[in-house]
C-alpha cells in the first residue's frame, strides 16, 4: 500500500502499542478481579465481629459551612446510637459560615466551634482546628477516637457499636460502609453513589478479609487519638486529604481497618455541575498526591515488598492518562491515516476498531464492576428495582465522563469549594 501510513511497520507499531497498554492495565489491576472473588468467597462463611471488651469513649467531628438544611439530623442520628450517650460527645466546626449553621447544631445538641479563616480554606484546615481545640479546651475528658463526619452524614443507629468493636479488636484507623441517601435522584447521584458501594464492598471489605490496608474515603472513618497526636494534629492539607492520609498511613506501617457493619449514608451530587466540580477537585487532589507520595509508595513496595503501598500506588496513580495517551495515539494515526493520500485503509481499519474496541473494554469492564455490586448490595439500595438495573447500565457513562474531568485537572488551578447538601432525610427513612 502506498503513502507513509500503508507500510506493515505502521501496523504492526499500532498493534504492538495497543498490546502493550493492554498487558499493563492487566498486570497493574488484575488484583482488583481477585478482590471481588475474595469478597463473594468470604459471603459465603461470613462471621460477625466479636463483641468488643470495652466501650470506648469518642468523639464525632463534622466541619460544616452553611449546612442548616441538614446538620441537625445528623446530629440527632448521632445522640440516638445504641451506644452510651456518656461516651460520645459531638463537635460541630462552623467553617466560615454566613447562614446560621452553628445555632442549628446547638440546638440539635452539638458542641460548637465557629470558625472564621479565608486563607486556610478546606475541610483538613477546619478539622485540625477543631483537634487542636479538644486537645487543649477538653484534655481532661478522655476521648480515646475521634469520627469523622461530614454534614449531610446519617448513621444507622449501630453504627458507633460496630465501630467500636473494631477499633477494641486493635485498629487505629477504621473507615465504614458508605451507602447514599439520595441513589434513586438521578444518574448522577447513583453513579456516585454505585462508586462509593463498589469500594465498600470490593474493595475495602476485600482488603480486610485479606489483611492488608483499607483507604479512608471522604467521611464516614475513625482515628486514634494517639495517632493524630503523633502527627500534631490532622496535617492534610491537599485536595483530598482523605486520600492523603490513607496513604501516610500505609507509608508508616499503619493499618487502616473497615466495619462492614457500620452504615453511613450520605448526599451525592444530583447536577453534573455539581458532580463535574467535585470530582473535579478529587483528580487534581489524586494528582497532588501521586506528585508528593509516588516515590515514597514505590519505595514502599520495593523495600519493604508492601502489598498495600502497591495498592495505594495503583489507587492514585494517574491511570486514566495512560488510558488517553493510547486512544490519543490511535486518532492521531487514524487522521494521519484518512489525510494520507491515497488514504491508508488497513491503518484507519485498525486504529479505528482499537479506538472503538477500547471504550467497549472498559464500559463492559465497569459494567461487570457496577452490576455485582447491585446484584451483592441489592436490598441495601434504597430505590425501585427498575432503576437499579437501569443506573447499572448508566453507571459506565457515568465514569466516562471521567476522561474530561482528568484532562482539565492536569492543566486548570483548582481550589477547594463546598457542596450544597439540601436533602434533609432522617434515619428512621433508612431503618
Amino acid at each position: 500500500m502506498a503513502g507513509p501510513f500503508g507500510g506493515i511497520k505502521v501496523l504492526q507499531f499500532i498493534q504492538g502499542f495497543n498490546l502493550l497498554i493492554f498487558a499493563l492495565f492487566t498486570a497493574f489491576y488484575a488484583y482488583q478481579l481477585f478482590y471481588v472473588v475474595a469478597a463473594l468467597w468470604h459471603d459465603r462463611k461470613r462471621t460477625p465481629m466479636p463483641e468488643a471488651k470495652k466501650q470506648h469513649k469518642f468523639a464525632a467531628i463534622i466541619s460544616a459551612r452553611n449546612e442548616r438544611a441538614v446538620i441537625s439530623e445528623l446530629v440527632r442520628s448521632i445522640k440516638m446510637q445504641n451506644y452510651p450517650a456518656e461516651l460520645l460527645d459531638v463537635f460541630v466546626v462552623a467553617d466560615n459560615c454566613t447562614d446560621d449553621t452553628a445555632e442549628v447544631a446547638e440546638r440539635a445538641g452539638a458542641i460548637v466551634f465557629k470558625r472564621f479563616n479565608r486563607t486556610e480554606v478546606g475541610k483538613g484546615y477546619a478539622l485540625d482546628y477543631a483537634f487542636q481545640r479538644i486537645e487543649k479546651e477538653y484534655a481532661s475528658a478522655g476521648y480515646e477516637g475521634y469520627f469523622i463526619f461530614d454534614a449531610d452524614n446519617l448513621l444507622d443507629r449501630n453504627y458507633v457499636a460496630e465501630m467500636n468493636k473494631v477499633f477494641d479488636s486493635g485498629y487505629r484507623v477504621i473507615t465504614s460502609y458508605r451507602n447514599s441517601k439520595n441513589f434513586d435522584s438521578n444518574w448522577i447521584s447513583a453513579g456516585s453513589a454505585l462508586w462509593f458501594l463498589r469500594e465498600s464492598k470490593f474493595l475495602n471489605n476485600s482488603r480486610m478479609i485479606l489483611g492488608t490496608n483499607c483507604a479512608v474515603s471522604g467521611t464516614g472513618f475513625l482515628v486514634a487519638c494517639d495517632v493524630l497526636r503523633a502527627r500534631g494534629g490532622w496535617k492534610y492539607h491537599l485536595l483530598t486529604e482523605d486520600i492523603q492520609f490513607s496513604i501516610d498511613c500505609a507509608c508508616e506501617g499503619e493499618r487502616v481497618g473497615y466495619c462492614s457493619t457500620a452504615v453511613l449514608y450520605d448526599e451525592q451530587p444530583v447536577t453534573f455541575e455539581q458532580s463535574w466540580n467535585q470530582r473535579l477537585r478529587w483528580s487534581k487532589g489524586f494528582y497532588q498526591v501521586f506528585a508528593r507520595y509516588g516515590r515514597k509508595l514505590f519505595g514502599g513496595v520495593i523495600k519493604r515488598r508492601s502489598f498495600s503501598c502497591y495498592d495505594m500506588l495503583m489507587t492514585v496513580a494517574p491511570a486514566m492518562l495512560l488510558t488517553l495517551a493510547s486512544v490519543a495515539v490511535n486518532a492521531f494515526l487514524l487522521v494521519s491515516a484518512l489525510l494520507s493520500t491515497p488514504v491508508a485503509v488497513s491503518v484507519v481499519r485498525v486504529t479505528l476498531s482499537s479506538i472503538l474496541s477500547s471504550f467497549g473494554g472498559f464500559y463492559l469492564t465497569l459494567l461487570f464492576f457496577g452490576a455485582v455490586t447491585v446484584i451483592t448490595e441489592w436490598k441495601h439500595i434504597n430505590t425501585t428495582a427498575a432503576r437499579k438495573v437501569l443506573y447499572t447500565f448508566t453507571f459506565p457513562l457515568f465514569i466516562f465522563t471521567y476522561i474530561p474531568i482528568a484532562i482539565v485537572a492536569l492543566f486548570r488551578k483548582i481550589e477547594w469549594k463546598p457542596i450544597a447538601h439540601t436533602i434533609s432525610k432522617s434515619i428512621e427513612e433508612f431503618q
